[in-house]
């Protein structure tokens, strides 16, 4: 019976790897139905719901579909290649899996299984999603996740894949143990390193893994001492080269569950990106410098609405460390009033060469770029939301019999969305000079919808819209060079801009208009799509997204002339939460999976 407390989205793990919650089963089916002005290559059906994963592979060689207690996975073509119970792949009687992950490899990929026994030793087992054989179980992990709660979705938080390795780190009370992924074997274990993997690096060339921790929900009430550990390890036997301690505590983002929490290794350092940017000696784990600040990566909106119904956060409001090879540019927020300013620190030393002023009233500040001797800094703008929102949600007839109730009815869900907004700030694009963090130009003509910059490739001009204009700037004098009416265009408020060739193409509420570099002069207008909220670039394809009233279209857009090439919408589970409900699209933009219940559908993108 499945958990009503469960979290109802799918998640796509950095990387290769995509986690989810369901189970397919069916062979090929229908080809050549049009779907919009795409071509439907085949229809799969189903002898189960997918209740728990319904996901491909980036390449869409596999499409797996998982329940509580079985697994199906289909092939290109739709025909089933395998499709079978967890309790008869399994030898240690793997069956009621709460939590289930994918982890997608050149060799195909893993369906991670965990069964939480109330009253026994917990299981864990490993099936190989091409073959559906069982590579390995065992039952000496435990307190993977915390008792009696919902596993979630997504890695857990106490096991963490190294692709680079084709291992997993197993986080225990006492120690973390590396065990290879297809076989179970353990490499190596070490209690030099306590928690979850918050983020690591892969050093080829050394083999080494430089790793940071965090309290895992699941561990954080069994050991005491528990400290913020950063690590550079010997991958090939867990020798710990030296232990350091960061500042700040690794969060995850709400919906997706990144950690939000990033390192690079650049010429004999190791940045950390957490509560500002702190530099270490690669060699000897010695902190040379840090510029400390509230980053402000993670920011909220408050969790309440009308009794704990909707839980929100807010995401990328802060632009990332520029680095330059002399130099890094930070952009900070200040004291409480939220003053923020952007800084350039010396990429060696750490010294401090300038401070902008001081930029009032600005929500967020996502973006900045280096242009010769100017540094072009975007004031205002979209940010991410990721919400989980509480609603109705029909039920079939164990989660009716889960409620108390007689089946068939309805029970409450957390419901992921992710999108873009905007506030009221004052919105401006800045332009500093480089050599002394002096303000060179400043315009301040846009509400609150300006968009992200778009600098020339020769990084003389600028490009930005808001609601209603679209304007040109010379970088190096502030020079206005043009300024278009985007509201002639009839396609409704600029939402996004996408940089595409000599054009930039303005996403709006209700289509695109697209604009010539070289003089602003407008090249399409499109009205053909309404309440478009995202757009993605997949491969050489571009897609759109309207998730109005519940809905998630998703469509096909031409951007040489702005027309549609087809659309989908979705009306099942599954999929990947970032298209939304239902969708995965493979990762070269040229085929969509729609999953709905019992059905999948494999649609082509160009025909």
């Amino acid at each position: 019976m499945k958990k009503i407390t469960l979290i109802m989205l799918s998640l796509v793990i950095t990387g290769t790897a995509s986690a989810q919650l369901g189970k397919l089963l069916g062979g090929g089916g229908k080809a050549g139905k049009k779907t919009g002005d795409f071509t439907t290559v085949w229809e799969g059906e189903f002898d189960n719901k997918a209740t728990r994963l319904a996901v491909t592979d980036g390449s869409g060689k596999y499409i797996i579909g998982t329940d509580d207690n079985s697994a199906t996975v289909l092939n290109a073509e739709g025909k089933v290649i395998w499709s079978g119970d967890y309790k008869k792949i399994t030898t240690n009687k793997t069956n009621k899996c709460e939590y289930q992950y994918t982890v997608w490899t050149d060799k195909g990929g893993y369906l991670f299984l965990f069964d939480e026994r109330k009253l026994g030793t917990d299981r864990v087992a490993v099936i190989d999603i091409p073959t559906g054989k069982e590579l390995w179980n065992s039952e000496v992990y435990q307190n993977l996740i915390p008792k009696g709660e919902s596993a979630g979705d997504g890695e857990l938080d106490t096991v963490k894949y190294i692709y680079e390795l084709d291992a997993f780190l197993i986080s225990q009370k006492a120690s973390v143990i590396l065990v290879k992924a297809d076989t179970g074997e353990k490499i190596w274990e070490t209690n030099r390193f306590k928690g979850g993997v918050g983020t690591y690096i892969y050093n080829k060339d050394k083999n080494e893994i430089v790793m940071l921790n965090f309290k895992p929900t699941a561990l954080g009430a069994l050991f005491a001492g528990y400290k913020n550990q950063l690590v550079r390890i010997n991958a090939s036997n867990g020798e710990v080269l030296w232990d350091a301690t960061f500042t700040g505590v690794v969060q995850k983002e709400l919906v997706t569950r990144k950690p939000i929490v990033d390192m690079w290794i650049k010429g004999g350092k190791l940045y950390l990106h957490l509560n500002g940017l702190t530099v270490y000696d690669y060699s000897t784990g010695q902190q040379l410098w840090a510029a400390i600040y509230d980053d402000d990566m993670g920011g909220s909106s408050g969790n309440a609405l009308f009794g704990n119904k909707k839980k929100s956060q807010y995401y990328h409001l802060i632009a990332e460390p520029l680095f330059t090879q002399n130099a890094v540019y930070l952009v900070i927020l200040g004291n409480r009033d939220k003053t923020k300013y952007v800084e350039k620190h010396d990429l060696e030393s750490g010294k401090l060469l300038w401070a902008s002023e001081k930029i009032t009233g600005a929500f967020c500040m996502p973006h900045i770029y280096l242009a010769g001797d100017k540094l072009m800094v975007q004031v205002g703008g979209k940010f991410q939301v990721q919400e989980l929102r509480l609603e109705e949600t029909s039920s079939g007839l164990s989660a009716g019999l889960a409620l108390g109730g007689f089946g068939g009815g309805s029970y409450k869900a957390w419901v992921p969305y992710i999108y873009w907004d905007y506030k009221n700030q004052k919105n401006s694009v800045l332009a500093i000079d480089d050599n002394t963090g002096k303000t060179a130009w400043r315009s301040e003509r846009f509400d609150k919808r300006i968009t992200d910059l778009i600098l020339s490739e020769d990084k003389n001009t600028v490009f930005v819209g808001d609601g209603d204009e679209f304007y040109g700037y010379d970088i190096k004098s502030g020079n206005q060079l043009f300024d278009v009416k985007h509201n002639d265009a009839k396609v409704g408020k600029a939402t996004d801009v996408i940089d595409f060739g000599d054009k930039v193409v303005v996403l709006s509420e209700k289509g695109l208009a697209s604009y010539n570099k070289k003089d602003g002069s407008r090249a399409y207008a499109s009205e053909k799509i309404k309440g478009v909220d995202y757009f993605y670039h997949i491969g050489d394809n571009y897609f759109l997204r309207d998730q109005r009233n519940s809905k998630n279209i998703i469509y096909g857009i031409d951007m040489t002339n702005g027309e549609t090439k087809g659309s989908v919408q979705s009306k099942g589970k599954g999929g990947s939460p970032q298209y939304g409900d239902g969708i995965d699209i493979t990762e070269d933009g040229e085929y969509i999976f729609a999953f709905k219940g019992k059905k999948v559908e494999k649609i082509k993108v160009n025909n």
